[in-house]
């Protein structure tokens, strides 16, 4: 007898229902929520709340980092697999091809809020002003210089303008699994990089121009301090000589310690960033695995609460936590992107 081979999406949908049918009631009992740090205290606050209203137990949420997060939502679907990816930038392409060749089909896509990358320092210190140029070169891996990229030679702020302090280059920030470093990469090098002769001069996209332009420096002037941003602040008051980046929210719970470099001229705050005049603002996503919300209890009506006006509206408690909220035009249709569990097209 011939056996016809089982595709991907149907082996992991049997596998899904199998791990399912062998538990007493169901495979699990609580939400697993895994991502970005940065949205990691809005969904963490959402989860206590949730858990307080004693219909579902409180989910787990877990901070490994928007690319971390990804890596083990789109790894199947069944018990042992997250239910929902928290993350500060949109899926990528390749991530949705990952989760698809293991059988997580079926994603929705909720918009969240926003949030702004800043760079902090400790109050005592100095407060920087920064274009992203010079942002650029101080943390890009390779700069150009006199026509050609060459590794970076920049170890203190004043080498890249004399109106900058004579201070050494000291940046704390996330590692490459993160979201905030990948849109860190997006809004500072790539456009920085794209603007100079030397850029100009490669084709924006090519392994050429990325190899160029889109690497952090790693000679210690950055140092990858995890996907723990309140570490990160605990670091900054600590030792005024150096700076970090993070989330807006970090700095919003820290500003008694900590305060944020104005970027082309534009200081980060709730205002700024809402308007989207300050430059390095960003959307903040979590999306869920449809395939779960009949088998792990509660999914829908944690997606209501975090959709509900008095979490996330203008005068919710995660604005409480630094989240900038939608506008009052986009609110109502990703709430009824989440009530409906919309799919992302394919």
């Amino acid at each position: 007898m011939r056996f016809q081979a089982l595709s991907p999406a149907l082996l992991a949908a049997l596998v899904f229902a199998t791990g399912f049918a062998s538990a007493p009631a169901v495979a699990r009992d609580q939400i697993r929520v895994v991502g970005s740090s940065t949205v990691y205290p809005f969904i963490t606050t959402t989860a206590e709340r949730f858990g307080k209203g004693k219909s579902f137990k409180t989910p787990v949420v877990e901070s490994t980092g928007t690319g971390g997060g990804f890596k083990l939502f789109c790894s199947g679907v069944g018990p042992s697999f997250p239910d929902i990816a928290n993350a500060s930038r949109p899926i990528k392409a390749s991530e949705r091809a990952a989760c698809a060749a293991n059988g997580v089909t079926a994603i929705v896509e909720i918009k969240i809020g926003y949030d702004g990358i800043v760079l902090a320092n400790a109050q005592q210190s100095a407060k920087l002003a920064l274009t992203r140029a010079q942002l650029y070169r101080a943390l890009a891996k390779n700069v150009p210089l006199n026509g050609a990229f060459v590794p970076n030679p920049y170890k203190r702020w004043s080498e890249i303008d004399p109106s900058l302090p004579n201070e050494k280059i000291e940046v704390m920030g996330p590692p490459p699994t993160s979201g905030t470093r990948d849109a860190f990469v997006e809004h500072v090098l790539e456009p920085s990089c794209a603007a100079t002769p030397e850029g100009k001069a490669l084709q924006s996209g090519s392994d050429a121009f990325r190899a160029s332009c889109l690497s952090v420096r790693e000679d210690g002037a950055y140092v990858e301090a995890g996907e723990n941003d309140n570490l990160i602040v605990q670091k900054l008051k600590a030792n005024p000589a150096s700076h970090g980046i993070f989330g807006f929210s970090y700095l919003e719970q820290n500003t008694d310690q900590i305060q944020g470099a104005a970027i082309d001229g534009v200081v980060p705050t709730f205002e700024t960033i809402a308007s989207g005049q300050y430059p390095l603002s960003r959307p903040l996503f979590i999306y869920v695995k449809k395939a779960h919300v009949e088998q792990v209890p509660g999914i829908a009506a944690f997606l209501a609460e975090l959709t509900s006006e008095n979490a996330w509206g203008p005068s919710g408690y995660l604005v409480d936590k630094g989240l900038i909220p939608l506008a009052d035009s986009e609110r109502p249709a990703w709430a009824a992107k989440a009530a409906a569990l919309t799919e992302m097209e394919k």
